[in-house]
Parts: C-alpha cells; sequence; structure tokens
C-alpha cells in the first residue's frame, strides 16, 4: 500500500519520464476511465512539470487548474519536486469555487454605446415620410436585439443608445460576429446608401466607469474607421467585426471650416511649425504636406517639412519643390534639433505614431495636430491637440484642399502646390476611380482654378524604364483563382517596392472577372510589401489586417518580415477563409428571409 492512499484527495507519482508510476482510488474522480499508470501525465492534464514547479510559493491564482469528468481540479506539487526526479502531484477538487468564480465574471456588467452612422446626412436625405419611419425602426430592432439577449437598452439622443448586458450574453452576441449590422443594414430608407450603425463595446473591466471608457473607445474607433461595424475593446486586445460598407461621404463641409479655423488659430499661437508624414513618403503624403506649409507660412511662421527618404515615384515632384521652389525640406536630426515644447506638429495621411517621419517630435512637442483619411487604427497618436481623421475622404490632399479653401484665399496657392495637392488626389484615388465622392471633385475642380496643369501632374507619375518593366512581368506573371481574386508578385528588391506593388493590384483590377488583386515584393530594406485593391466585393482592409497592416475596403497594404511567395500563399488562405465566411453568411442571410 503506498502513502498515496492514505491521503483523503486525488493524488499520483509522476516519474522523471512524466510517466504516471502510481495512481490513489481517489484519481477515479478525476478520469473517468480506469488504470492511469504508465500514461503520460502531459498528455493527461495538459499541465507540464515546468509549471507545477513554478506555481510552488506562488498565489492561488496561478495554481494549473484542469476541468475533468465535469468538475474542476487544482494542481499542486510538493516543495521538494524537481524537474529530473520523482514528482508528487495532487488533485484538490475546486469545483465550488469555479463555479462561484464562472458565475461571478459572467454576471459582470458589459456597456455597449450604439450610434446611427451619418444620421445628418440619413434624415435630410430621405422623404418626409421615412423621416419617422427609418428611425422607429432602427428603434424596433435594436430594443428587440437587447431583449433577446437580456440586455436593457436607452437612448441617449436622436442617434444614439447604450445597452447593458451581463458578460455571458456579451459574448453570444460576439459568437455571432454581430448579426445586428447586417438586420440594420437590411432597412429600406430609399436612398442610395444604406442604414448602418456603429457599436463600440467594452470588455472586461473591473468597473463601470473603466467598461465605459472601453466602449466610448471602442465606438470612436467603429465610426473614425467609417462606421457599419462593431468594435469590442478590453484592456489587451481589440477585435473588430462588420465594415462592410464604404465610407459614405459627407454632405456637410461644416467640419472643414471648424478644423481650419482651430488650425490656424494653433499656428498662430505656436513658435515654428513641422510638418511631417508617414516613413517613405507617397504623393499624397508629399501633396498634404505642402499644403499645410503654405497655410503656416500665410500666417508668417516658420514652417518645415520634415522627409528623410524617399523613393523614385517622389523624385521628380521632390526636387522640384526643393530645389526650383526652395521648399525647406528637413532630415529627421535637423528637425529634432530645432523642435520644442511651442513648435506645432502637423501629422498628415498617417495617424499611427509607429509610421510617422519623425516619431521623436511626438514626444518633444506640446502640441500636435493630426490631419489622415485612413481608418483609425488603435494605436492612434495619443491626445493630439487636433485630429481630423476622415475615412470617407479620397486622400488627405483632398481634406487638406478644403481646409486651404476656409484658412485663405487662392492667392496663397501658388501653381506647383496646387499640382502637387491634385497629385496626392490623383493617386490615392486611382486617378478619381477609388473612393471618390462629389468633395473630391470640388477639391480637383478648385486645385484646377487655382493653376494645377494636368499635364504637368501627369509628368510627376512618369517613372524609370527598369521600373516599368519591372511592373509589366509581375502583371505578366500573374495568376487568377477561379473566385475572382489575381495575385502577383515583382522580381528583385526595390525602394520602390510599395509604389510598384500598388500600381501592379491596381492595372490587375482591369481585366475582367478580378474582383480583387494583391501584389507582393520586398523593398530595399528585405522586407515585403503587400498591396491589395478590390472593386468593392471584397473588404482588403480585413485581409490585410491579419498582417497587421491597414487601408481602406478597396485599398490596402502592410509590410511583413518573409518572402513574397511565402506571403502570397498566406493571403490566399486568408482570402479563401474570408470568402467562405462571406458564403456562410449570404445562406444564412437567404435562411432568414
Amino acid at each position: 500500500m503506498s502513502f498515496l492512499d492514505r491521503i483523503p484527495s486525488a493524488a499520483c507519482l509522476v516519474g522523471p519520464d512524466d510517466a504516471v508510476i502510481y495512481a490513489n482510488n481517489q484519481m477515479a474522480s478525476v478520469f473517468t476511465y480506469s488504470n492511469i499508470e504508465d500514461s503520460n501525465f502531459f498528455a493527461l492534464t495538459g499541465v507540464r512539470r515546468k509549471e507545477l514547479l513554478d506555481a510552488l510559493g506562488a498565489p492561488e491564482s496561478s495554481q494549473p487548474i484542469i476541468e475533468r469528468s465535469d468538475k474542476y481540479f487544482e494542481l499542486h506539487t510538493d516543495g521538494d519536486a524537481t524537474l529530473d526526479g520523482e514528482m508528487v502531484v495532487y488533485f484538490y477538487d475546486v469545483t465550488e469555487r469555479e463555479h462561484l468564480r464562472i458565475n461571478y465574471n459572467e454576471e459582470k456588467i458589459v456597456l455597449a454605446y450604439i450610434s446611427i452612422d451619418n444620421y445628418d446626412e440619413l434624415m435630410s436625405s430621405i422623404t418626409e415620410d421615412s423621416k419617422l419611419a427609418v428611425p422607429t425602426e432602427v428603434d424596433r430592432i435594436l430594443r428587440k436585439w437587447a431583449e433577446k439577449y437580456n440586455g436593457s437598452i436607452e437612448s441617449t439622443g436622436d442617434d444614439t443608445y447604450v445597452m447593458t448586458l451581463f458578460r455571458r450574453d456579451a459574448q453570444k452576441i460576439i459568437d455571432t460576429k454581430f448579426e445586428i449590422l447586417d438586420r440594420i443594414r437590411k432597412i429600406e430608407a430609399k436612398v442610395d446608401f444604406p442604414v448602418s450603425i456603429s457599436v463600440g463595446m467594452g470588455f472586461g473591466a473591473d468597473t463601470i466607469e473603466e467598461e465605459g471608457e472601453l466602449a466610448e473607445a471602442a465606438l470612436e474607433l467603429a465610426m473614425g474607421r467609417g462606421g457599419d461595424q462593431a468594435v469590442v475593446k478590453d484592456r489587451d486586445r481589440t477585435k473588430y467585426y462588420g465594415g462592410k460598407l464604404q465610407s459614405m461621404e459627407k454632405n456637410n463641409k461644416g467640419k472643414s471650416r471648424i478644423i481650419a479655423h482651430a488650425l490656424r488659430q494653433l499656428i498662430r499661437d505656436s513658435g515654428n511649425v513641422l510638418i511631417m508624414g508617414h516613413k517613405w513618403p507617397d504623393m499624397d503624403s508629399f501633396g498634404a504636406a505642402v499644403g499645410a506649409y503654405k497655410i503656416a507660412r500665410y500666417y508668417d511662421k516658420e514652417a518645415d517639412i520634415v522627409i528623410e527618404e524617399y523613393n523614385e515615384a517622389l523624385q521628380e515632384i521632390f526636387h522640384y519643390a526643393h530645389e526650383r521652389e526652395s521648399y525647406p525640406i528637413l532630415d529627421r536630426k535637423k528637425a529634432i534639433e530645432i523642435c520644442d515644447r511651442n513648435t506645432l506638429v502637423i501629422v498628415v495621411d498617417t495617424h499611427r505614431p509607429g509610421r510617422v517621419e519623425c516619431p521623436e517630435l511626438l514626444d518633444i512637442a506640446e502640441k500636435v495636430v493630426v490631419i489622415d483619411h485612413h481608418r483609425l487604427s488603435e494605436d492612434a497618436i495619443e491626445n493630439p491637440v487636433l485630429s481630423y481623421v476622415e475615412s470617407y475622404a479620397s486622400s488627405t490632399s483632398e481634406l487638406m484642399t478644403e481646409i486651404i479653401q476656409y484658412t485663405a484665399n487662392r492667392k496663397v496657392i501658388k501653381k506647383f502646390d496646387a499640382e502637387a495637392l491634385l497629385a496626392g488626389i490623383t493617386v490615392d484615388s486611382n486617378s478619381f476611380s477609388i473612393k471618390t465622392g462629389v468633395r473630391t471633385f470640388e477639391a480637383a475642380a478648385w486645385l484646377r482654378k487655382a493653376g494645377a496643369d494636368t499635364t504637368e501632374v501627369k509628368r510627376f507619375f512618369q517613372m524609370e524604364i527598369s521600373t516599368f518593366q519591372i511592373r509589366a512581368d509581375a502583371i505578366a506573371r500573374a495568376e487568377y483563382s477561379e473566385n475572382g481574386v489575381a495575385y502577383a508578385i515583382t522580381d528583385g528588391y526595390s525602394a520602390d517596392a510599395q509604389v510598384i506593388n500598388a500600381q501592379v493590384a491596381d492595372q490587375l483590377l482591369n481585366v475582367k472577372g478580378v474582383k480583387a488583386s494583391f501584389a507582393a515584393g520586398r523593398n530595399n530594406a528585405n522586407k515585403t510589401v503587400i498591396s491589395g485593391r478590390s472593386l468593392g466585393g471584397i473588404n482588403v482592409q480585413v485581409i490585410m489586417e491579419n498582417f497587421a497592416g491597414g487601408g481602406h475596403l478597396n485599398s490596402a497594404g502592410a509590410q511583413v518580415d518573409d518572402s513574397p511567395e511565402n506571403v502570397i500563399s498566406q493571403v490566399k488562405e486568408v482570402v479563401d477563409k474570408y470568402l467562405d465566411e462571406q458564403n456562410k453568411m449570404k445562406e444564412k442571410e437567404e435562411e432568414d428571409q
């Protein structure tokens, strides 16, 4: 008889090879099958020897817990146990305690903030009869949805709601991937854009106050990314659901006017102005920076544009600006030297601190302005004094053009400045074919009146013969899948990989039957750059977020540390999974009808 048989709780002896040497009779309450001797301990429990040793002397919450036979057991070992010797493992039944803990956690309060997207535009576009019918239908669907999940929902405004529910019910909503988004989208409003909502849910907080802060931040993210989506935010991570619709253009330019006036005051109150875009700036980043520079100079402030490195696509316009127009362009070192607490830093065409040209400036200056058109990311620049992130816009140059109109008169913009801004709009809208609204054409028309020559703009886009050949070869060797997605790989290492891949992906959309395209190639830093483009049926932003990238529904990208071949292979898997999920959702919608 082993000493283990005298122990009132389940216990077993584990050998140096992790095989069970002996188990007492109480072990039958842990494992339903008999005779576990000679079995591998890790295979039985999923707990490694090192975990048990690490838990010695640790708080009770650090002890390994397993679930077997509808019970919970906490695993302990003796203080003299070693990594390479025999070890006694005790299984303490903690089922009652764990049930209490689970129930406590499941009954924690979760808050969800809900907002009807583009409410003002919706109300101004629908008929008089629908102005009451549409909000009433949204209200009815939301209240029925809350009731289904035992939640309490309250209207806090014409277009906003707060929903309170238990965590276990919130998890059920998450498991459905917020099917409420699809139900709201089916509302017939008789306008040229669907009704949609944004949902922000706080999850995992210990207090109601913290829960509300998480929900508010999540809703801001959902709306900043274009709406028609839900964002679940807890302390450790953020998850996104939905986002099927293209961001809708806002008819009212009132916000541009407000931003322009606020920017004017900030410039006047600052000592000097530093303007920067993202690393390896493209035409949009450069054009917006030029626009911001002209605004600062209009108010007689010393201003500089910060650019460390640029690629071939920017070479023509960069040299023209630096040498012929005498624009003050600084490298990072010089920018850091002249930046102080009274400097106003204007960030254009990005809102992520890790992507800006000189992150150090964000720490030095007390006042930072962000102007961008990309969908809002979780890792946004913290606490800017002014933020203008509008994902409906074709480009940051479009936003900057509107700000200029409300900041200064047209005489401030010279011919070259107008051409730089127009070039930025042209690039990011893919020659006015993607994310192009009425305001995009209005901005372009204003720039044309300001002196922009479209022939000169086209000259900015000319490329070297070698670059043209790389692009042509990638297009010629592209693969086309049965689901309407094209894939291409560009050869060699190029500082212009980002531009080349974007152009390849754009060109592949011209092939009949292609709904989306992806191109990958290495840059001179040996990173693989991916560009994704879509005609709208496939959300390439969701695809690129799997590679820590982002962008818009029909234009997105990412950079990864892997070969282009492996990356394209991984993209294919993600796309197939995405399309399978979309097909399942369509089948479910058809069944529900």
